[in-house]
């Protein structure tokens, strides 16, 4: 019997509160999380869940004994990953939800890199906007511009995610012009549809501070296909900057309001507490910082031209979210 893997497999049912799904997670069968679950209730003598056709809770004793397995098991991991990275470097599987934005353009040249460097180190990218809590969903962390949902994670701040107005000139030529954000209640407006601030936007320019309700003729969940609308001239869009910048550079998209600023979000690394202390993880944060710093390349670039004005620090706002 592997004490150690039956703890683990304790720690993570007790997590994600099921039999099945961490059979899932672990591509194995239920049976076999059973079977560890059950050798060790056997070793500690006590029962350590309440099952029932439908759900998995913790008994008295799995309360009691949870805090401190998942310690010692995020310690053992820790351990046995700082040996390797001494001897080698580490290795095994980080589970990784991102967003589209962020993945789909940017991550790609990054990761390559950093598996070349880790070449022990394996992924399992899921992309897409959900918003998730790592623990229930079996990931190792989370990239979203969300806060945590849960007491449980930790939440390490990578850097801004700032959004622009912007149209294609066609649309521009045919239409009134937009200089003040009232202007834009005149427009056929496309919407990211899953920022908490729903539809109140605020513009700041330094002097005065508007607060719009701008109701979209499109909502999307997809900021991808948001920038496709404008793409066609028939619309105004809000963009982040991270997928926007170039076809701001090459001319196909145009800035808008650009003595004004929206308030930015905080790409952020969210994971268990659990995890916080993994060296694969710490690793891999450690090289996104590197690669994506404070100021992302993509926004010094817009700011050098002239398309974006500078953003103090202070004004990224993980208060809104």
């Amino acid at each position: 019997m592997d004490h150690f893997l039956n703890m683990d497999t304790f720690v993570r049912v007790a997590e994600v509160g099921s039999f099945a799904e961490v059979a899932r997670q672990l591509n194995v069968s239920k049976s076999v999380i059973t079977t560890r679950i059950h050798q060790l209730e056997e070793h500690i003598g006590v029962p350590l869940f309440h099952r029932t056709t439908r759900n998995v809770h913790l008994s008295e004793a799995g309360e009691t004994y949870y805090p401190e397995c998942a310690e010692l098991v995020a310690k053992a991991t820790e351990v046995v990953d700082r040996m390797r990275k001494y001897r080698n470097s580490p290795s095994g599987t980080l589970r990784i939800h991102g967003l589209p934005g962020l993945v789909l353009d940017h991550m790609a040249e990054f990761l390559t890199a950093f598996m070349a460097q880790n070449p022990h180190i394996s992924f399992d990218f899921v992309v897409n906007d959900l918003v998730i809590d790592p623990v229930k969903e079996g990931f190792d962390c989370a990239l979203q511009i969300f806060a945590p949902i849960s007491e449980e994670l930790v939440q390490r701040k990578l850097f801004p995610v700032r959004r622009v107005f912007c149209a294609s000139p066609r649309y521009l030529d045919e239409h009134d012009p937009i200089l003040h954000p009232y202007h834009l209640e005149k427009h056929p407006l496309g919407l990211y549809s899953r920022y908490p601030t729903k539809g109140r936007w605020l513009f700041e320019d330094g002097y005065e501070k508007i607060e719009l309700e701008l109701k979209p003729t499109i909502r999307s969940t997809s900021v991808h296909f948001l920038k496709e609308i404008a793409l066609t001239a028939k619309a105004v869009v809000c963009l982040p900057t991270i997928i926007a910048t170039k076809e701001i550079l090459n001319g196909s998209l145009t800035p808008l309001l650009r003595g004004y600023h929206l308030p930015s979000y905080c790409l952020s690394a969210v994971y268990p507490k659990t995890q916080r202390n993994t060296v694969k993880l710490r690793m891999f944060l450690d090289a996104m910082l590197e690669r994506f710093p404070e100021e992302p390349p993509w926004d010094i670039e817009l700011i050098a031209k002239g398309h974006l004005p500078a953003l103090p620090k202070e004004h990224w706002s993980m208060d809104l979210l």
